[in-house]
Order: C-alpha cells, then sequence, then structure tokens
C-alpha cells in the first residue's frame, strides 16, 4: 500500500511527527483536524433535517461534493502538475474504504441503534494507528495505548448508551458492520494521510478523486441495500447541499491537510471530539438535551484526548 516517490519523507527521520516520541502541541496540524472534525460533528444533524433516506444522504454528500471539488482539483493539477499515478490509486482505494463506511455503518443503525453503531465506529481510534504500524512501521507511543480504554468508554457514554435501549433488530449483523465500518473508515484515513504525505502539494486532487470513489461506491451498495431515491425535496436538497460542503468538502479538506502532519494515533484521538461536538450542536441548534452520562462520556473524552496528546519528558527512543 506504499508509494514511492522522490519526495516521500521518512517516518523515522528525526522530527517526523511519525516518530511518536512524545505528542506535539496543538497547534497546526491538529487545530485542522479538529476543524474537521467540528465539520463532521454537523454531518448527523444535517442528514436528520435532510429526513432523507440514508442511502441517498450517504451518495448525495459525495456527489454534490465533486461539483465543488473537481474545478478546485483541475486548478491545483494546473498549478502543480497531476497527482502521481500510484497516488491517484491510493485515492481510488481510499474512496473505495470512504463508501464502505457510510454503507456500513448506515445499514448498522438500522440494525442496532445510533448509539451502539457510535461507539463501534469509533474503533478508528485503534484501527488507525495499527494500520499506520503495520503497512509504515509507526510507532504507537504508550501514552496513547493507556487513554484509549477511557477514550472508547467516553464515546460510548457521550453516544447515550446507557440511556437508551436500541431498536436491536439484528445485533449480530449490526454489531459486525458496526466494526467493519470502522476498520474501513481507519482504511480511508491511513490512505489519505499517506496521500498527504507522499505529494503534499496535491491537497484537493487526492480528496476528490477519494470523493468520486465514495460516491460510486456508497450509490452502488445503496442500490441493493437501502435503495437510493434521488426524488427528494427542496428544503432536503437544501441541507443535503450543506451536508456535502462542510461535512465533505471542508472536512475531508481539512483532516486530509492536518492529518499528514500528525502522527496516526494523535488524529485518531482528536478525531474522537466529533461526536462530542456533535453533542454540542445538538444542544445548540436542534435544543437537543444530552443526559448527566452523556456530559460525562464527552467530559472524559476530552480529558483522555488530552492525556493521550499532552507532552511528556522527551524520549530519546528510536
Amino acid at each position: 500500500m506504499e508509494a514511492t516517490s522522490t519526495n516521500r519523507p521518512s517516518d523515522r527521520s528525526a522530527g517526523h511527527p511519525d516518530r511518536g516520541t512524545g505528542p506535539r502541541p496543538l497547534t497546526g496540524g491538529a487545530l485542522l483536524v479538529v476543524g474537521g472534525a467540528a465539520c463532521l460533528s454537523a454531518s448527523a444533524m444535517f442528514v436528520k433535517l435532510a429526513d432523507t433516506n440514508p442511502g441517498t444522504a450517504a451518495f448525495l454528500r459525495c456527489a454534490v461534493a465533486l461539483v465543488v471539488l473537481a474545478p478546485m482539483a483541475w486548478y491545483e493539477i494546473r498549478r502543480h502538475g497531476a497527482l502521481p499515478y500510484k497516488l491517484c490509486g491510493l485515492a481510488v482505494l481510499a474512496g473505495l474504504f470512504l463508501g464502505l463506511d457510510y454503507v456500513m455503518w448506515t445499514v448498522s443503525i438500522m440494525d442496532i441503534g445510533a448509539a451502539i453503531s457510535t461507539v463501534l465506529i469509533n474503533v478508528q481510534v485503534i484501527a488507525f494507528p495499527v494500520l499506520a504500524r503495520i503497512f509504515s512501521g509507526t510507532h504507537i507511543p504508550r501514552r496513547f495505548l493507556y487513554a484509549s480504554p477511557l477514550m472508547l468508554a467516553g464515546i460510548a457514554l457521550a453516544a447515550g448508551v446507557l440511556d437508551h435501549s436500541a431498536d436491536v433488530r439484528a445485533p449480530v449483523r449490526g454489531a459486525v458492520l458496526g466494526v467493519a465500518a470502522g476498520v474501513a473508515y481507519a482504511g480511508y484515513l491511513y490512505l489519505i494521510r499517506l496521500s498527504g504525505q507522499r505529494s503534499p502539494r496535491h491537497l484537493v486532487t487526492p480528496v476528490g478523486t477519494s470523493t468520486a470513489s465514495a460516491a460510486a461506491a456508497s450509490g452502488l451498495i445503496s442500490l441493493v441495500t437501502t435503495g437510493l431515491p434521488l426524488a427528494i425535496s427542496a428544503p432536503s436538497w437544501g441541507w443535503i447541499i450543506a451536508l456535502a460542503l462542510l461535512g465533505q468538502v471542508a472536512a475531508w479538506l481539512l483532516i486530509s491537510k492536518g492529518s499528514s502532519q500528525l502522527a496516526p494515533n494523535a488524529s485518531a484521538a482528536l478525531l474522537l471530539l466529533q461526536p462530542v461536538m456533535a453533542i454540542a450542536l445538538g444542544l445548540l441548534i436542534l435544543r437537543e438535551t444530552p443526559t448527566a452520562s452523556q456530559l460525562a462520556g464527552c467530559a472524559l473524552v476530552i480529558g483522555a484526548v488530552w492525556f493521550a496528546n499532552r507532552a511528556p519528558a522527551p524520549s530519546s527512543a528510536s
């Protein structure tokens, strides 16, 4: 899954963020990832307000985003040249993972409920660093391993697992698809980060290519699972467009740029802030009232992410 490039930075070179010998201050790349997570956090609200078929929402968020990404990618290619062939292949594969993620998570929600599905998809916090370890040899800091169970526990509380009895239709299939969606999500994050590292001048082109691939994958899968009705109301189109611009274009451009500057464990941990921000948006905009356990879960996630990324004593480990 590695691509070759004369400008390829070494994961083991001194000062490279993948070295993992100490977390970085929450500036630069981290702020971009947090900004991307904030954009993603609005996605659930937009889908809810759109009130349309889940498969339709998954497909249209990608298809509509291409209207913006295509001209941006064309301009980028004119300035910096075409994206290397191997990186195009990685972007297409990343998009397939993202399309699978969107559809599997949607089906998982229908099978086991939104709360448990939210917990399961966030296995990306483990899967993303593990993929980077397997395929890039990237070190996983011990501090992150200690904080991971706390982060997942916080996500479980924030998702409302203790407060709601999910409408469980197919528990085994829902659980398998939820975990698989989390792994597919991690696969997308790993590949899009890899592309950003190998060709830093190309930001929009990999995201646009992966979005086109995700649109094709989610559209085809939705046709045989949730269905793909495209005759939706004008207000629904408005929310779908908002979903595409904020939850797809802005979110993935920010995350792609930021994650290439961070260690995988740092990006994965910061992305756990997404459901916390979603609860805040639900409170402010939809007037949804979180329970005490959800608020406790949010606090636990924030604390665990801080712990995983705070600067320890300098390490000389190679």
